[in-house]
């Protein structure tokens, strides 16, 4: 699982739009909400996908603890969804980063 390193604009280190999975190695419920993400990267648009293991920070654990798989957007919004995915909500998030970027 990747750390995350400096707090740069999204648009700067990610030129496409990027979510942001908080999960857990063992979890079932994260592979598969990581699984349906890798689907969907090829169905609506590209994206990119940062996978970070809570258990390896411990305020992330006790943020989140049992509420993972978490995903988000934007860090500083709310969560877009939790334990399974809104693919509604993914797609909405994703078209509208790509038409405020112009790429859409």
């Amino acid at each position: 699982m990747a750390a995350t390193l400096h707090r740069m604009p999204h648009s700067i280190l990610h030129p496409l739009p990027h979510l942001t999975l908080y999960g857990r190695r063992y979890c079932h419920l994260c592979d598969d909400m990581l699984a349906a993400l890798e689907a969907m990267r090829c169905d609506v648009a590209p994206f990119t996908v940062e996978v970070i293991d809570v258990d390896a920070d411990p305020a992330l654990e006790a943020r989140f603890d049992e509420l993972v798989p978490v995903l988000f957007g934007d860090l500083a919004a709310p969560e877009l969804c939790h334990y399974f995915l809104d693919s509604a909500a993914v797609r909405t998030w994703v078209s509208t980063q790509l038409s405020t970027r112009g790429d859409a």
